[in-house]
C-alpha cells in the first residue's frame, strides 16, 4: 500500500515507518522540524496547522492510507484543527486515514473506559484530542481512531528519560502510586496501527497495553531492566497535588484485541528483565 506516516519522525512515527519499510510498503512521510532518518528520499516538510500545505501534500503524493502520529501536546491547532485539516485532505484523495487519539479524551470519573465510552475530557489536551475525534468522525466515517495511552520505547520515550533523570538526582519530583494508565510499547502500537491501516475496519479502537499499572510501578520496571536503583525514585500521590488532568484512566482492550492479530502486551511483561 501507498502510506504516508504524518508525524513521521517522533518515537511512534519513526517506528511506523521503520515496520512499514521493512514490510516493503510504499512509505513517504512528514516531519515538522527534524526529517525522519530510514526514507530521506520520501520525506516531506509539514505543518498540519497550514491547511493549504496539507492539501498540496496530499494531492502530490495521493496515498492510499494516512497514518497521523502527529503530536504536540500543548497546541489546539495542531492536534484539533491539523487532524481535521488531515482528515479533509485525505478524503479529497481516496486515502483511508487511521488517526491516533489517547486516553486524556477521559477525566478518570469512571476509571475503566471501553471502546464505545463517549469523551468526557478535564484538560486542554484532552479536549482537543476530543474534537479532533469529533471531526475525523465527521469528515471520513470510515476512519479508523486509535486511542492509546502511555508510549514506551527502548529508552526513547518521555517516561523512559523522567525515570533515568529522577534515578541520578538530574531532576526532582515524584513518581506517583496513584496516577494509573495502560502503557503500551511503541513496536506495539506501530503493528497494531499498521493492521488496522490494511484492514477494512473502521470506528474507535483502544490500542493501549493490557496491564493498568502506576507510573511509580513503571518507573520501578524501567529502573531495573536499565540497571538503575529502583530505591532511588521518589514517590508521591497525585491527589495531594493540585496538577490538573485525569488520574486513574484505564482504556479496555477487549474489542479491539478480538479483532488484532497484534497482540497488545502489558508493561509487567514488555518491561521483565
Amino acid at each position: 500500500m501507498r502510506l504516508l506516516v504524518v508525524g513521521g519522525s517522533g518515537l511512534l512515527g519513526t517506528e511506523v515507518v521503520r515496520q512499514a519499510v521493512d514490510a516493503q510498503e510504499d512509505v513517504a512521510a512528514t516531519y515538522l522540524t527534524r526529517p525522519p532518518d530510514l526514507i530521506d528520499s520520501a520525506c516531506h516538510s509539514l505543518d498540519i496547522r497550514d491547511r493549504a500545505r496539507v492539501l498540496e501534500v496530499m494531492s502530490a503524493l495521493r496515498p492510499e492510507v494516512v497514518v497521523n502520529a502527529a503530536f504536540r501536546q500543548g497546541d489546539w491547532t495542531s492536534t484539533a484543527d491539523g487532524a481535521a485539516h488531515l482528515a479533509l485532505a485525505a478524503t479529497g484523495v481516496g486515502a483511508r486515514l487511521v488517526h491516533v487519539s489517547s486516553d486524556a479524551v477521559f477525566s478518570g470519573t469512571d476509571v475503566r473506559y471501553a471502546e464505545t465510552a463517549l469523551p468526557d475530557p478535564i484538560i486542554a489536551y484532552g479536549a482537543a484530542k476530543a474534537a479532533a475525534e469529533t471531526a475525523v468522525k465527521a469528515i471520513s466515517p470510515a476512519a479508523v481512531i486509535a486511542r492509546t495511552s502511555l508510549i514506551i520505547g527502548d529508552g526513547a520515550s518521555p517516561h523512559e528519560r523522567l525515570v533515568h533523570a529522577l534515578a541520578s538526582g538530574e531532576r526532582s519530583g515524584a513518581l506517583f502510586t496513584d496516577d494509573v494508565r495502560c502503557p503500551i510499547h511503541v513496536t506495539d502500537l506501530a503493528a497494531a496501527l499498521l493492521e488496522l491501516a490494511g484492514s477494512k475496519h473502521s470506528g474507535v479502537y483502544h490500542v493501549a497495553g493490557s496491564d493498568a499499572i502506576s507510573r511509580h510501578e513503571l518507573g520501578t520496571l524501567i529502573a531495573r531492566r536499565d540497571g538503575l536503583d529502583p530505591d532511588a525514585l521518589p514517590t508521591g500521590r497525585r491527589a495531594d497535588t493540585n496538577l490538573p488532568g485525569p488520574v486513574d484512566v484505564r482504556l479496555g482492550i477487549t474489542m479491539t484485541q478480538a479483532h488484532l492479530r497484534t497482540r497488545l502486551r502489558g508493561a509487567r511483561e514488555f518491561l521483565q528483565c
